[in-house]
C-alpha cells in the first residue's frame, strides 16, 4: 500500500513544483484525502486555537456531552449502537453572513482566533481550488465560479471532540460517510488518532501530524470531474483515552449554485456526462437523511429531477 499523500507546499515555489502537483494529482485521483504542511496559517495561531478549543470543551460541553451519554444509557453498552456517534460539537457558520458572535459560550478571544484561522482557511481552499483546476486543465478560478452561485460560497466550521470511550467496538465517534460539498480542511489533534478512510477496500488511518491541515475531497468535486476525482468515504473510530479535537472546515458551493460536470473534462475524457446537474440545496436537502449511505443514490436520485433544472446565476468573480 502506497504512503498517505502528503504535501509540502512550500515546494510549490520553486523546481520541484512539477513533482509537487503531480503528487496532488495523484492524491485526488486515488486517495480523495492528502495532508499539507507548511501552508501558510501560522503555527501560532493553530496553537492558540488548539488550546482554546480544549479549554472550551472543558468549561462548557463536557459536562453536557456526560449527561447525554447517561441519559441514553451510553456507558453501559453491551450491543453495537449503529444510529448514533460519540461526538461533542458545535458549528459556526462563515459564509455568506458569518454567526460567530451569535454562538453562546464563546470567550471573546476564542471567537477571534477562530475568525483569523477561518480567514486563512478560506484563501487555502481558493488556493487549492486553482491548483485543482491546474491540473484538471481547467481555467483558474474556474472552481471558484463553480461554487459561486448569487452570493458567493458556503463555508463554515464544525468543531468536534471525541472523547474516551469504554466501549470503542461498540460505537463509532462518526458513523463513515462521504462529504456532500466542495473542499474540506481538517485540523485534527495529532495526539489522538481516529480518522480512517476507506481504500481499496481496507480502512487505513489518516495520520495525526502537528501543525498539519488534512485535505479531503466532496461530492461537489466528484460531480464537477465528471468522476476524474473522487469523494472517498471515511470515519471516526473512538479511543478508550484520550480526547480527540477535530475542527472540520467546509468550503461549499453557495446555496444556489448549479453543480454539473465541467464541459471542457467531458469533452476531453472522450466520455459521456456521467454525473447529474443540480442545484447544491437540492443535494443538500437528500443528504441530510442520506449521509450514511453510499453517495451513488443520491447521484441518483439527483439525476431523476434534473431536467427541472435551470442554467442558474452566473457568477461574477
Amino acid at each position: 500500500m502506497a504512503n498517505f499523500p502528503i504535501i509540502n507546499m512550500e515546494k510549490l515555489n520553486g523546481e520541484e513544483r512539477a513533482a509537487t502537483m503531480e503528487i496532488i494529482k495523484d492524491a485526488c485521483e486515488n486517495w480523495g484525502f492528502f495532508e499539507l504542511v507548511n501552508h501558510g496559517i501560522s503555527h501560532e495561531l493553530m496553537d492558540t486555537v488548539e488550546g482554546l478549543t480544549k479549554d472550551h470543551y472543558k468549561k462548557c460541553m463536557e459536562q453536557r456531552f456526560k449527561e447525554m451519554v447517561a441519559t441514553k444509557s451510553l456507558d453501559s453498552l453491551q450491543t453495537e449502537i449503529v444510529d448514533l456517534d460519540w461526538e461533542s460539537t458545535f458549528h459556526i457558520r462563515h459564509l455568506p453572513v458569518s454567526n460567530i458572535s451569535e454562538i453562546p459560550d464563546l470567550q471573546q478571544d476564542y471567537r477571534k482566533a477562530m475568525k483569523e484561522f477561518a480567514e486563512g482557511l478560506e484563501k487555502l481552499a481558493e488556493q487549492l481550488l486553482d491548483l485543482l483546476c491546474e491540473n484538471l486543465g481547467l481555467e483558474k478560478g474556474y472552481l471558484k465560479k463553480a461554487f459561486y452561485g448569487s452570493k458567493g460560497p458556503t463555508f463554515g466550521t464544525k468543531v468536534s471532540n471525541y472523547p474516551p470511550c469504554p466501549r470503542p467496538e461498540l460505537i463509532k465517534g462518526l458513523r463513515a460517510h462521504t462529504d456532500a460539498g466542495g473542499i474540506i480542511l481538517l485540523f485534527q489533534d495529532d495526539k489522538v488518532s481516529g480518522l480512517q478512510l476507506l481504500k481499496d477496500s481496507q480502512w487505513i488511518d489518516v495520520p495525526p501530524m502537528h501543525h498539519s491541515i488534512v485535505i479531503n475531497l466532496g461530492d461537489q468535486l466528484e460531480v464537477i470531474t465528471n468522476g476524474k476525482y473522487k469523494s472517498v468515504m471515511h470515519r471516526v473510530i473512538v479511543q478508550p483515552d484520550g480526547n480527540r479535537m477535530s475542527i472540520a472546515s467546509f468550503y461549499n458551493p453557495g446555496s444556489d449554485a448549479v453543480i454539473h460536470p465541467a464541459p471542457i473534462l467531458v469533452e476531453k475524457e472522450e466520455q459521456s456526462q456521467v454525473y447529474p446537474k443540480f442545484v447544491f440545496e437540492d443535494y443538500m436537502k437528500l443528504y441530510a437523511g442520506l449521509k450514511f449511505q453510499g453517495k451513488e443514490p443520491r447521484f441518483e436520485a439527483m439525476k431523476a429531477v434534473e431536467n427541472t433544472v435551470n442554467s442558474g446565476p452566473i457568477a461574477t468573480v
